[in-house]
């Protein structure tokens, strides 16, 4: 059974839109930095531009979008009492920029110093979110694989918070905690907690409400629901027995765990591909099309693996790791991001607007919001550097046109949300010029 949407708990909209319309520019300034460096960006994994940009997308671009989208959809579809909604909003957004640029900071100029202060800000600021969002989520009476799924997202984002801190704090302190962890095995489970257990577990669990209500397709299966998050969990927790001495986890092991958790995602991925071939709407939207070009890069990231576990000689090349972030990160993370963030604004525009308006005047419709050519074009546009940024990982001479354009369709991005937000303030203050001479009464001034 699914849960009921709860609109009427809704935050203030000011508490989704300053994470929302922050989230873009960090990663233009991600392509910049490619730009910038070019090919010496691309060298591998462990390179200094490589890391500085991973953390700008994923801590900054990825998190801060997903923060306060889930600041909406626990309140909206969890019916949960978000405590002070708008004064965690206040402290967590600033934090996270914050230690998303000390982080960043940090990689390029490899300072020990600032990796310490990146590990206290991230504490502190998801220490306070992450408190938040767990008791709203284990007070709310809303049952339903999204809320269940939802719960072992944020126990992801408690574990990954946890290991990056231990890891900033390692590297702060001069690898002086390096005889509790080895260094790698604490790398490898952190990003796996990362991608899988906070940023995928949060798509898969939204996916399961919001493809079938906002696509028009058939459900998900209900033992996919059931298979697919708790499969990916209990493989996440056999993959962190590596940071246990003794307990076995050999090479081989590692790699049967990561073929069944890729044979996992791959399940899920060509699941709502063939949902999506089942909508009842034949016309794609943006957020559609965004939708499915996340999952097929997700089906590519589990070939992908595949083939390099196949062929060693392409799996132990140094770009071979760069070649799966960029399918993940842009590819999968980045895709669904921005086409829920083309549903989201202009439903959030519509929602507190009509309540302010009422009737007597109502609201423009949510495709006046945002143009959507505007969407279009910088779907287009995203995509084309998606190509461009795989493109760089095998030439990367590539580097500058594939930095760019990830950066325009960044701004891009940003200059559509900005536009958005422009006819809430437009349209918010004729109804409140409305109410000042009597013509409406406010619901919400």
């Amino acid at each position: 059974m699914q849960p009921t949407l709860s609109f009427e708990q809704a935050p203030p909209i000011s508490v989704p839109y300053r994470f929302f319309l922050t989230a873009p520019l960090f990663g233009a300034v991600a392509g910049l930095i490619l730009a910038w460096l070019g090919p010496a960006a691309l060298e591998s994994r462990w390179s200094p531009g490589a890391l500085a940009m991973t953390h700008l997308i994923v801590v900054d671009f990825m998190l801060q979008a997903m923060c306060g989208s889930l600041l909406q959809f626990v309140a909206v579809v969890a019916g949960a009492n978000i405590w002070r909604p708008r004064l965690v909003a206040a402290v967590v957004h600033p934090l996270i920029t914050a230690g998303a640029v000390l982080l960043a900071t940090a990689f390029l100029l490899e300072q020990p110093l600032l990796f310490l202060a990146a590990a206290l800000v991230f504490a502190a600021a998801l220490g306070l979110f992450l408190t938040v969002m767990a008791i709203a989520l284990l007070r709310t009476p809303a049952r339903g694989m999204s809320i269940y799924v939802l719960r072992l997202a944020v126990l992801g984002l408690l574990v990954t918070v946890v290991l990056g801190v231990t890891l900033a704090a390692t590297l702060g302190l001069h690898d002086s905690l390096q005889s509790v962890w080895s260094l790698l095995a604490l790398i490898n489970v952190h990003v796996a907690w990362g991608l899988g257990g906070w940023a995928l577990m949060l798509v898969i669990g939204v996916s399961f409400l919001v493809v079938p209500m906002f696509q028009l397709t058939p459900a998900y299966p209900v033992w996919l629901t059931r298979l697919v998050p708790a499969g990916l969990f209990l493989l996440l927790c056999l993959w962190s027995l590596q940071l246990l001495p003794g307990t076995g986890a050999t090479q081989a092991w590692q790699s049967g765990v990561m073929l069944a958790g890729m044979l996992l995602v791959g399940l899920y991925a060509i699941a709502t591909l063939w949902l999506q071939s089942r909508r009842r709407r034949r016309q794609a939207d943006v957020t559609f099309v965004f939708w499915r070009g996340a999952m097929l890069a997700l089906l590519g990231l589990a070939v992908s693996w595949l083939l390099f576990e196949a062929l060693p000689q392409l799996g132990s090349h140094a770009r071979a790791p760069l070649w799966l972030g960029v399918l993940a990160l842009p590819g999968v993370f980045l895709s669904v991001i921005m086409g829920m963030l083309y549903k989201i604004m202009p439903f959030l525009n519509w929602l507190h607007l009509q309540r302010q308006g009422g009737i007597a005047l109502p609201p423009p419709n949510m495709k006046q919001m945002i143009p959507e050519h505007a969407m279009r074009g910088q779907m287009r546009l995203h995509f084309a550097a998606l190509v461009l940024l795989l493109a760089a990982v095998l030439m990367p001479a590539l580097a500058l046109p594939a930095g760019l354009a990830f950066s325009a369709s960044c701004l891009w991005l940003e200059w559509n949300l900005i536009g958005a937000a422009r006819v809430y303030v437009r349209f918010r203050d004729k109804i409140r010029g409305a109410v000042s001479g009597g013509a409406v009464r406010a619901d919400h001034p």
